[in-house]
């Protein structure tokens, strides 16, 4: 029997939403070294595989992005047994072809944050996170992508696009957004990171589904409504109604990956997330605290046995 089980961490709209598409399950409140997680985890069943939902802001989404409890969110997940983690998570657009209401599949990754990014205060762990979401994730989301767009009217998923996230929970200056641009940044938001390197380290496979909400500052209005002084009420409301767009083709998306992933869950078996461990605890493991083992022996465990 496969010992797949898949997480879903839903971001601002999506979480809610996943959560009512999956009413009726067993909710799950975890202690972690790392205190409380965002919210209680419900657990269900799609297609014969686990399914583990997480609400990263909280109930009411009352966590801003800088006080999210990445780490005991990863470690609870991993608590459970879960084993690949699809997120999401809205996201302002660097590039005019990343349009409101588009889907990406992201594949790279800059990080500006300035959050608690490792389990291993106290040791030296060094994971391998050139490529900082998983190909073969990625890939089974970009398959049931082409899929769903033959059922949902013009579900634009892109493959790949790299992912600014920045501290927050204000948003981008110009000259900010300008600069992203010339970094070679497409997306900007403020939720992937730690998460995604939390993921890592817990030997988590880890893939992102970004929701685009809006064009980043970056990108003035055309000259025609430059004299006009935008409603920000108008503009907030578009970006709510682009959010729920989006969310709803992300949840397509994520209940058609986990389709495929139950029809053969070989497809699974190559992850390089699996064994991330493997070389990278560089700390001599005798001299590592015996108490500091045990706390996080969720995670590495099976490398003091």
């Amino acid at each position: 029997m496969s010992d797949t089980r898949i997480g879903l961490i839903g971001g601002s709209g999506l979480g809610a939403a996943i959560a009512r598409e999956a009413a009726g399950g067993i909710i799950n409140v975890i202690d972690t070294p790392f205190g409380p997680t965002s919210s209680p985890i419900l657990q269900v069943t799609w297609h014969g595989l686990p399914v583990y939902v997480l609400s990263r802001h909280g109930p009411g989404h009352t966590l801003n992005p800088s006080q999210v409890p990445y780490r005991a969110n990863i470690f609870a997940l991993k608590k459970l047994g879960v084993t690949h983690v699809s997120a999401s998570g809205a996201v302002g657009s660097l590039r005019d072809e990343y349009k409101p209401r588009d889907l990406v599949i992201a594949d790279q990754i800059i990080d500006k944050t300035r959050r608690p990014a490792t389990f291993y205060d106290n040791a030296a762990v060094h994971v391998e996170f050139a490529e900082p979401f998983c190909p073969v994730l990625r890939q089974i989301l970009l398959n049931a992508a082409k899929q769903t767009s033959e059922t949902i009217t013009d579900p634009t998923t892109h493959d790949g696009g790299c992912y600014v996230a920045m501290e927050g929970p204000a948003f981008s200056t110009r000259a900010e957004s300008l600069m992203h641009r010339l970094w070679g940044g497409d997306l900007i938001g403020m939720t992937a990171m730690p998460e995604a390197k939390l993921a890592k380290e817990a030997e988590i496979s880890y893939a992102l589904v970004a929701l685009v909400t809006d064009y980043d500052c970056w990108k003035h209005p055309p000259a025609s409504q430059q004299k006009e002084k935008p409603d920000p009420f108008v503009l907030l409301n578009e970006i709510i109604g682009h959010l729920d767009v989006a969310s709803r083709h992300a949840i397509d998306l994520m209940k058609r990956a986990v389709e495929l992933i139950a029809a053969d869950p070989a497809v699974l078996a190559d992850c390089p997330a699996r064994q991330a461990l493997r070389l990278a605890i560089w700390s001599d493991k005798s001299a590592i605290d015996r108490a500091m083992i045990d706390r996080l022996a969720p995670l590495w465990q099976k490398y003091f046995v």
